[in-house]
């Protein structure tokens, strides 16, 4: 037991467990019978604890061969045997490492497709982010009202005027008076702006997938990044925001086909232009007949 033990120690000079445990091989087993033969390795010097591993209540400690340990080894088992022994544990070790390998090239494959998921999400984020008009109301300066009493009323909207009538002295009326526009006018007219711009821009998107379809060769739907550069030559290019909002309104209105991107994240080509649809990302579109 103690030659077992010291050919395991001397493959690991960076120190093994003093005792094995789940899935983990160590110096001796832990069994009673053990006791023994591990307290005359440490009388005699055969083996040094190197470090210790606290896991909750226990301590855990590790032990490398020492150099009389080592001469004992070479006493009592044959050089062959020896050579055997760590053959084996390196062939062990090597499976080990493998698997190691292949853990830490998973957690890669991982990583780099959240990057690209990230990527394909950021230009929809941040084409959410629409500031609000500011009213001219907001920046007319209030008088400083410090030291009254008490605040004071706010002031009356005044009423509207009418000119009087040259002829009649009276008020003008039935459409004869002329009223200043409402300050929300120019919101309006953004908003009126707006709905066509995203009006011509679904057509053109429905246009260029048409031609995709009746183009020769084409066996396969629109890549979104072929889509969208197909939409830049327009007089105002869109930005990419703009087309992915117009893809999902097409989409909503079954004008469309999104069709995901199948392959691993990693390998996703130009992930700025992909569309997150549900829990899917879109890479192709298609028009419904």
């Amino acid at each position: 037991m103690i030659v077992a033990a010291l050919t395991r120690a001397a493959a690991d000079p960076t120190g093994s467990p003093l005792y094995a445990g789940k899935g983990e091989v160590g110096l001796f087993p832990p069994a009673a019978a053990a006791k023994p033969a591990v307290k005359r390795a440490f009388d005699d010097g055969l083996i040094a604890v190197v470090r210790t591993e606290v896991k909750g209540k226990q301590t855990r400690e590790f032990c490398a061969a020492t150099d009389k340990g080592l001469q004992f080894l070479l006493d009592q088992a044959s050089p062959k045997q020896i050579l055997e022994d760590f053959i084996r544990i390196l062939e062990e070790r090597a499976v080990q490492v493998t698997d190691l390998l292949g853990v830490a090239r998973r957690m890669a494959d991982e990583l780099t497709g959240l990057r690209a998921a990230v990527s394909a999400v950021l230009p929809q984020v941040r084409a959410t982010k629409v500031s609000l008009p500011v009213s001219p109301a907001s920046t007319v300066a209030l008088p400083d009202t410090r030291g009254l009493p008490h605040d004071p009323l706010p002031p009356r909207t005044p009423e509207p005027t009418f000119p009087i009538s040259p002829a009649t002295g009276a008020h003008a009326m039935n459409g004869a008076a002329t009223l200043d526009a409402p300050a929300y006018a120019p919101a309006v007219i953004r908003r009126a702006t707006a709905e066509t711009e995203a009006d011509e821009l679904a057509g053109a998107i429905l246009a260029r997938l048409s031609d995709w379809a009746a183009s020769a060769g084409a066996a396969q739907d629109c890549p979104l990044p072929e889509l969208y550069r197909s939409l830049t030559c327009r007089e105002a290019p869109p930005t990419i925001g703009a087309f992915h909002d117009s893809l999902r309104r097409l989409h909503d209105e079954y004008r469309i086909y999104l069709h995901p991107w199948t392959g691993p994240l990693y390998a996703l080509p130009e992930p700025t232009y992909a569309l997150l649809a549900g829990h899917n990302i879109a890479y192709y579109a298609s028009a419904r007949s």
